[in-house]
């Protein structure tokens, strides 16, 4: 199997989604916006992974590649591929799929516990979660209306769709499963400034502080690529 994953900057990489690949013998190829790499061919690859950043979907005059990496993603989806969004990568498959981000009420940073909806308990590739589940979350926006047809998989009280499911190949996440330690460091080194007094934000003690979440989430991970490795 062929993975290509889209990366927005240095410091928010696939994580340990790369030890399951490496476990699988799968190749992984990618498209470095920064450096302004090329997108491939839809031919050239099988599962396509959306990686988060610091920037907004909407930023199309400052971060020019956006507009063509929102047509690229639902491209994807249209061929049939199996797509992956973290962050900000899940906010571009709404944006691809028909839906709309906004602002979310709060910005949400650091370790906190979403709620499985019932909906997630028919979705195979989710079999594996608990009814709530401590992930980590860095945002400020979110997908505040959700595509015609998407299945709202995870929610929480200070945001309302945290996770959706199309198709049963293409999953939206809000939140983070796959930052190992050192991903966690450089986003606290690289986005600080966000790192506010607020209801919903951590300080970066406690969001290094937790090296039995990380674990959790990164098992986690494992057991729902497999899952959906078996599906498709």
């Amino acid at each position: 199997m062929k993975i290509h994953c889209l990366i927005h900057v240095a410091f928010e990489m696939p994580g340990s989604m790369l030890d399951w690949t490496e476990q699988k013998g799968y190749a992984v190829t990618y498209t470095h916006f920064w450096r302004g790499d090329a997108l491939p061919e839809q031919m050239d690859f099988d599962w396509l992974i959306v990686m988060g950043g610091p920037m907004n979907i909407y930023e199309y005059e400052k971060y020019p590649w956006l507009a063509g990496e929102t047509a690229f993603i639902q491209q994807a989806v249209t061929a049939g591929k199996v797509v992956l969004g973290f962050c900000l990568g899940a906010q571009l498959i709404c944006a691809a799929l028909g839906g709309k981000v906004t602002k979310n009420a709060e910005p949400e940073i650091g370790w906190f516990p979403v709620k499985m909806t019932a909906a997630a308990k028919q979705i195979s590739a989710l079999v594996d979660f608990p009814a709530e589940p401590v992930v980590f979350q860095w945002h400020g926006d979110t997908f505040s209306t959700l595509p015609e047809g998407a299945v709202l998989f995870a929610e929480s009280p200070v945001c309302a769709h945290e996770g959706f499911c199309y198709e049963n190949r293409v999953f939206a996440f809000q939140f983070h499963m796959e930052n190992t330690p050192e991903i966690l460091h450089n986003l606290v080194e690289n986005c600080a400034d966000e790192l506010v007094d607020a209801p919903y934000v951590q300080s970066a003690v406690e969001i290094l502080s937790q090296p039995a979440q990380v674990q959790a989430c990164n098992a986690l991970m494992g057991k729902f690529l497999s899952r959906l490795e078996q599906i498709h």
